[in-house]
This record gives C-alpha cells, structure tokens and sequence, in this order.
C-alpha cells in the first residue's frame, strides 16, 4: 500500500507540476481549442484576466506538494478542487469529448485514491474544530 501512495503521489504530482509549468514555459505544444466553440469561449474568458495563470500556479504549487509524502494531505487540498474544475469543463464545456484521455484519467484515479487511502488526515483538515 505505501508503495503505492508513493508511485500515486508522484505521478499525480509529476502531471501537474509538469503541465503547470508548461503554461509558462512553453515545452509542450497544446492545441487551440476550435474558434468560436465553447472550450475557445471559456479560455478567451479565464486567459486575459489572469485566472488561468493562477491556476497554473496552484498546479505547480499543489503538485510540488502531493509528490512530498509529508505534505502529501495539504497537496490534495489544493488540487481537488483543480480536478474537479477540469473534470466539469470536460462535462459541461466540451460534452464529454477528453473526459477520457489518459492524463485526466490518470489525475481523477490517482487523487480519488490517494484522498481514500489518507482520508484520517483529509477527514483532520475538514473537521470542526469549533
């Protein structure tokens, strides 16, 4: 099991660090989504307004984290809601169309199991303390 929180932790971490990084550095080459479609909409939207780069950065940040054993809860913490936004743009922007390319495929499993195989500290982040 430990060994698998490890392999899971660092591919998730690897992906975003990765992609998060390539929206400001530029080393791999992602198609425009098609002029006037919904996914160009929604870019032309979060793209000038800065948004995107912030999520970029929370990408890098949250997949730095995730990869670290230690701070693995607080890298999910910040990542699930990432996820969550690219599995609804996958649903509600492009149709379902991506939903199933293996980098998605890859960030949804590999965070389901790590939330279930931490869920003491995920469940020590949610509780009230009040």
């Amino acid at each position: 099991m430990k060994k698998a929180q490890i392999i899971a932790g660092g591919l998730l971490g690897l992906v975003f660090v990765v992609f998060g990084l390539n929206y400001f550095l530029k080393f791999i080459a992602i198609p425009a989504p098609p002029e006037g479609s919904p996914a160009a909409m929604f870019f032309g939207a979060i793209f000038p307004t800065g948004f995107l780069a912030f999520v970029k950065v929370l990408e890098v940040v949250g997949g730095a984290l995730v990869a670290i054993p230690r701070t693995r809860v607080l890298g999910l913490l910040i990542l699930t809601p990432v996820i969550v936004n690219i599995l609804a743009f996958h649903v509600f922007i492009t149709g379902g169309y991506g939903l199933f390319d293996p980098p998605v495929v890859i960030i949804t499993v590999a965070a389901a199991f790590l939330i279930w195989s931490h869920r003491k500290g995920v469940a020590a982040l949610l509780a009230d303390r009040g």
